[in-house]
């Protein structure tokens, strides 16, 4: 089959090309372009040959580069043969584009000691932070002040997590002890869980979509445990033990299974009905440090996008999340990508093999933070190293390094979109990084010290940072 495209430069000369999804997986049989074909005129064609019935947008990319030229002036710069066959990647884009924040909109004074995480609820209307000083602060976004101070913690809170139903936000302790607060009142919900004989240092809810209302949360200790609680019973219901040293990440993957990431240099992969360790993924020389999820995002907000909707019932929720899920999966499995204090990270398919599907390499010092993009496209990962890498979430592949931080960078977000990145630094600023550029969009100087916490808001607006100088800032498009 040969496509016509009209008018214009290399008219008549055609290249042999196939569209594949990100996975590889070919949409029909190769087929003649002319040289002039631009993405406008690809995206036409996946439209139709999906037979998509509202025009969606894509983008396409040859060997990890994007393609925003015609095949004829890409395949000149790039010196590639019009005798073999292109294969070209087509990815789905975010129908809604989100501004990238350029300036500090409040500087919101309030914790005592360093503030040591911030996340946004699902649907990004409220604003939580753990600190040093013992407390969970709960910040109203429209008038940008304190909302709720959460006090019972009698240590540092190190991690703090919202239930993916925006009904309850839990947080842990260097003493070891989780409490579940209500986010509408910032009151505890029941006494203070004990289990642990360590400090906390990660936590995770089970996606909406698995259950609804939420009430199953998982926490990782450094005592080498992790523990499934429920918060409407108040109690650890299942130990996961196993690990033979602290374990220092958690994730409850969108398939139902818990993956842990330990100081014993593995992953394990449990089921959670009984507590039953299904896998062991090893590989890594050192210390685990990070794991993040192919599908986090969706699983981070449930049932809400950026359109706002609003849910009558869990079961109503349920559904939505269902579908949101199983959208952004497709047909591919869920992956995992885990980084380590070993400079390297791993990319993982934990339900079609146990061996890793790819080494990353090219960090020069551990590995603080993986990130996967919303979309899945993009997995982002920051070191000790200065630098903020960039890999192709589906083969791992190196594609960018980015370079402008001064210190260490200790945490990264993506925006909604999958189109911007920020990372918040030990040298007291916070940058905004354009994926598509490849390059610095937005420097953003305002801390007066080490940037320790970021997190972008799920509808786009907001992000918010949080360090040792005691104050939450909220940065605005």
């Amino acid at each position: 089959m040969t496509m016509e495209v009209e008018g214009g430069e290399g008219q008549g000369k055609t290249m042999l090309c196939l569209l594949t999804d990100p996975d590889g997986n070919p949409l029909g049989t190769p087929v003649n372009f002319p040289l002039n074909t631009e993405p406008q005129h690809l995206q036409q064609i996946v439209n139709q040959l999906r037979q998509n019935e509202e025009r969606l947008p894509y983008a396409f990319y040859i060997a990890d580069k994007e393609l925003v030229e015609s095949l004829g002036k890409f395949a000149e710069k790039n010196k590639i043969s019009v005798e073999k066959v292109l294969h070209i990647v087509y990815q789905p884009q975010a129908v809604f584009r989100i501004r990238p924040v350029h300036r500090c909109s409040a500087t919101i004074a309030g914790h005592t000691e360093a503030v040591l995480s911030v996340a946004f609820s699902p649907d990004g209307q409220q604003l939580a932070s753990g600190s040093g000083d013992t407390t969970v602060r709960l910040w109203d976004l429209n008038t940008q002040t304190p909302l709720f101070t959460c006090t019972g913690h009698k240590n540092w809170v190190l991690a703090i997590a919202w239930s993916p139903d925006g009904k309850y936000l839990v947080s842990g302790s260097k003493a070891g002890e989780l409490q579940c607060w209500d986010p509408r009142t910032g009151k505890p919900s029941g006494n203070p869980l004990i289990g642990h004989k360590k400090w906390i240092t990660g936590i995770s809810w089970e996606p909406v979509h698995l259950s609804a209302p939420c009430r199953r949360f998982v926490s990782a200790g450094k005592d080498g445990d992790a523990r499934i609680w429920d918060v409407t019973l108040r109690k650890s219901v299942i130990c996961l033990s196993g690990h033979t040293l602290a374990v220092t990440c958690v994730k409850w993957g969108g398939d139902g299974f818990i993956y842990t990431g330990s100081q014993d240099c593995t992953i394990k992969v449990w089921e959670t009905t009984q507590g039953k360790l299904i896998r062991e993924l090893k590989g890594h020389g050192h210390w685990v440090n990070s794991l993040t999820l192919s599908t986090e995002y969706v699983l981070r907000t449930g049932a809400f996008d950026h359109t706002g909707k609003q849910y009558s019932s869990p079961e109503e929720m349920k559904q939505a999340a269902l579908e949101r899920y199983n959208k952004m999966k497709g047909d591919s499995p869920e992956r995992l990508v885990s980084g380590s204090d070993d400079f390297t990270m791993f990319l993982w398919e934990p339900f079609l093999k146990k061996q890793p599907k790819t080494r990353m390499t090219g960090h020069q010092q551990p590995i603080n933070h993986v990130c996967f993009s919303p979309d899945g496209q993009w997995i982002a990962s920051a070191s000790f190293d200065r630098s903020v890498k960039l890999w192709n979430g589906t083969t791992g592949k190196f594609v960018a390094a980015f370079r402008g931080h001064v210190g260490p960078v200790y945490q990264i977000s993506w925006s909604a979109d999958s189109r911007l990145l920020v990372s918040g630094s030990k040298d007291s600023t916070l940058k905004v990084w354009d994926i598509k550029a490849r390059a610095l969009k937005l420097d953003l100087p305002g801390h007066a010290d080490e940037v320790f916490a970021v997190d972008w808001s799920p509808d786009g607006q907001k992000v918010a940072s949080g360090g040792k100088d005691r104050v939450l800032k909220l940065w605005m498009g």
